[in-house]
């Protein structure tokens, strides 16, 4: 795959990927981060190409107008950590600490993001761990273990060895939510597969899930655009 640009200001990048089994071109813009990519089939030069991009700029425009920017978190800001609303401030000592509805960062603040993003993965272990051993309880099966990744494709997945992986994103996500993917990897121990009885096994798990996925749909890409990083 190679990077090139859309003509005019600002430069959008595209990223240009051949396809040999694809039909036509096609161009999608990614709910995750806003990158844009054309699939290429067999035949179609690199200039062809970007002249069908070219094209379709006003709708690239369009639809990354309604992206949302990525958010470098930091005081004054707040998230929500498992259905809870939180104040992020300043503070002065060596280490994070939580009072009062407030998550209070160390100095200076790219230790204190550093910190920050540390104690999300803590809590999305924790929590995401509750909810696999509650509803591995209930299916009256066991895992493997629990990793925790930035993934931006699937929020979690469960391996025919009975691994399972999780984003630790899910920890900003509602309660309900992040309850709903755990219940939703473990029915994998049972049904590998997302057959009728994998969802009657999700349903007896987790109960009526439709707005819990729903939320996931519409709204977890924004969880995507907290950083805590440069």
């Amino acid at each position: 795959m190679s990077v090139r640009t859309f003509p005019g200001n600002p430069e959008i990048p595209l990223k240009l990927r051949k396809n040999a089994r694809a039909r036509r071109m096609t161009l999608r813009i990614s709910r995750v981060d806003g990158a844009v990519t054309l699939t290429v089939p067999r035949g179609v030069s690199e200039r062809e190409a970007l002249e069908f991009a070219a094209e379709k700029r006003d709708w690239v425009i369009g639809n990354l107008s309604q992206h949302d920017k990525p958010q470098l978190v930091g005081p004054g800001d707040s998230i929500d950590v498992g259905g809870r609303s939180f104040q992020i401030v300043q503070g002065d000592a060596k280490r994070l600490s939580v009072q009062d509805g407030r998550i209070i960062l160390p100095a200076p603040i790219e230790k204190g993001r550093v910190h920050l993003m540390a104690w999300l993965k803590e809590r999305a272990r924790i929590e995401l761990t509750r909810a696999s051993d509650h509803y591995a309880e209930r299916l009256g099966r066991g895992y493997s273990r629990i990793t925790l990744r930035d993934t931006r494709s699937r929020w979690g997945s469960c391996s025919s060895a009975g691994a399972l992986m999780y984003s630790w994103r899910l920890i900003l996500a509602p309660k309900n939510v992040l309850d709903y993917v755990a219940a939703h990897e473990v029915a994998h121990l049972q049904e590998m597969n997302h057959s009728a009885d994998f969802w009657r096994v999700v349903d007896r798990l987790y109960g009526p899930h439709q707005e819990a996925r729903t939320w996931l749909r519409h709204e977890g890409p924004k969880l995507h655009r907290f950083r805590f990083d440069t």
